[in-house]
């Protein structure tokens, strides 16, 4: 009997097949720590626990997107460890800050499938919920990923592609239980911008640029417990290189997003997100912002932005798309979220 996991290919997965997935993980200080030496992260309420008790939390929590990143690593043996690349992002949201003690774990249900043209790939929906030691919702969210198919000739399922939302609505926003930014301190955070100085429809150029260092890479990627061998193994792609973990350049770009959005603290909810294009060691990331909608909230203080960032290889803020409707080679990330932000 055969003791290694090859992991799942597209002919495994069935609509509503639900997955638990292995190995909880317990956060701590060193996540956060990690996770500002990778990237850097600068927001002031992950940063400082005065920050956030002033804010009306009891500390500070894990940053979002490292949250994140735990609850997606340990989906990828199950969903994504025989993938060609992960596609996009829908209907995320985050119910619950995570703090250092607590205990994540994470299940999946397969929604959607539908076999590509080639024969050789297919592509897996699946909405993932990451869950802490008390069973409560942390976060979930939508993803769909190419995976390659172990036997060509297995015979395609029916297609079946989930209707998701276009965008969270602000109803439908989760506020963390206590924030308040009526005492909120904007020297501390770093910028004076509120809520009311946004515009919609306004683009916002982060400037900052950072090179992706494949040692860097490699180190976050293991730290999120992701084992997909495209990020791992430079024989599974015919050029020879590793693809860069698309939440590292997630990450990238909400660290980059800091200059021009300071105040942009915690994020709310994932509308939508693509990586357009690989993006590889050596490449230079940098970011923008643009102003898509803005909504009042019923913590005091808080308001929520919502915005399209993108990060890129060399596109100019504003490009993202040529006349053939298509996304320029220069974009790698084009993510529409939404934040809490002081009004």
């Amino acid at each position: 009997m055969a003791k290694t996991n090859p992991g799942n290919f597209f002919e495994d997965y069935s609509i509503g097949q639900v997955i638990q997935h292995a190995v909880p993980r317990t956060v701590s200080g060193g996540e956060r720590a990690l996770y500002h030496a990778l990237y850097p992260a600068r927001h002031a309420l992950y940063s400082s626990d005065e920050f956030a008790r002033a804010s009306g939390l009891p500390a500070a929590p894990i940053d979002d997107l490292a949250a994140f990143h735990v609850v997606f690593g340990k989906t990828v043996p199950d969903i994504s460890l025989n993938a060609v690349a992960n596609l996009g992002y829908a209907e995320g949201r985050f119910h619950l800050p995570v703090y250092p003690g607590d205990t994540l774990r994470s299940e999946s249900e397969v929604i959607g499938l539908k076999q590509n043209s080639n024969g050789k790939t297919g592509v897996v929906y699946v909405r993932t919920r990451g869950l802490n030691q008390r069973d409560e919702l942390v976060l979930d969210y939508v993803r769909w990923v190419m995976v390659r198919k172990a036997n060509v000739d297995a015979p395609a399922p029916e297609t079946v592609l989930p209707d998701l939302a276009k965008t969270v609505t602000p109803e439908d926003l989760i506020i963390p239980e206590g924030l308040d930014f009526t005492k909120y301190d904007f020297t501390l955070a770093g910028e004076p911008h509120r809520w009311g100085d946004y515009e919609i429809g306004e683009i916002i150029d982060h400037i900052d640029g950072v090179t992706v260092e494949e040692a860097e890479h490699m180190m976050a990627t293991r730290l999120w417990q992701n084992t997909a061998k495209v990020h791992f193994d430079a024989t599974v792609r015919p050029d020879g290189t590793r693809l860069i973990y698309g939440g590292h350049v997630i990450s990238l770009a909400r660290t980059l997003s800091f200059n021009g959005l300071a105040n942009a603290q915690m994020i709310a909810a994932i509308n939508s997100g693509a990586h357009a294009n690989p993006c590889l060691s050596g490449d230079t990331v940098r970011a923008w912002s643009e102003v898509l909608d803005k909504a009042e909230t019923a913590a005091p203080g808080v308001g929520a932005l919502r915005l399209r960032l993108v990060a890129t290889k060399g596109a100019a803020p504003g490009d993202l798309r040529g006349e053939d409707g298509k996304y320029l080679p220069g974009v790698l990330l084009d993510l529409d979220y939404w934040v809490l932000i002081p009004v």
